[in-house]
């Protein structure tokens, strides 16, 4: 069993990644501000603070915890880059700041593919939050996808043809992989099994990985089930 601590956790991965740690049996704790408290899933302890402020739940973060750092704007657009700074960026430094603190076993955060010819704010904010998690010292997973489908987020689907076509050019072949899709079932997965193999360093997952770590995790469950 895991202990986790979850920072986003009534977000478009934080609920389905709660819901599937605790069906797993992993204990897990998430702030949430007062308002939004009843989003959470039930199966998780609350803790009530504030985000971009880590003195209001950092004395809940401790050594045997893995740290889940999730808080971004919603629907990312270049019309948003002042939020980039103010959410994305202060709440994942706080967070930082927090499990440095505590000395936590592993650190999960989920970045953005890059370098791509688009959302140049988002993505310079959220490599940023890459440089403070690496000069922090911490063991840490960090997952790059550039656009998780699921429900409400399908439009980009349309675009699979073309992923396939650009992935077999040797011109465009690497930024096909490296701005590949992934679905949030193939995201929640990854993430579990990152937090159920803590990394030994700093290890990076781009899009491709997070599809085969989501892959060796159905694997990993279909083994025990054997058992």
């Amino acid at each position: 069993m895991a202990r986790v601590f979850v920072n986003g956790g009534t977000g478009y991965i934080g609920r389905p990644l709660i819901e599937s740690l605790t069906g797993r049996g992993h204990e897990v704790t998430a702030v949430v501000r007062p308002q939004s408290a009843s989003r959470l899933p039930k199966s998780c302890r609350p803790v009530i603070g504030d985000a971009l402020d880590a003195s209001t739940y950092r004395e809940h973060v401790t050594q045997e915890h893995t740290f889940v750092q999730l808080v971004g704007v919603p629907h990312p657009s270049p019309k948003k880059a002042r939020e980039f700074v103010e959410i994305d960026g202060r709440s994942a430094r706080e967070a930082v700041r927090a499990a440095r603190e505590a000395r936590v076993r592993h650190f999960v955060y989920v970045s953005v593919a890059h370098p791509a010819p688009v959302m140049k704010a988002y993505i310079e904010v959220r490599a940023g939050c890459e440089a403070l998690i690496g000069e922090a010292g911490l063991r840490a997973t960090i997952l790059r996808p550039w656009y998780v489908l699921g429900p409400g987020r399908r439009w980009p689907v349309a675009l699979i043809p073309l992923y396939w076509m650009a992935a077999r050019v040797p011109r465009f072949a690497e930024g096909a992989r490296r701005l590949g899709l992934v679905s949030l079932e193939e995201m929640v997965g990854a993430l579990v099994r990152s937090i159920e193999n803590p990394a030994e360093e700093m290890r990076i997952l781009e899009p491709a990985d997070i599809r085969a770590w989501a892959r060796n995790r159905e694997i990993d469950a279909l083994g025990r089930k054997e058992q």
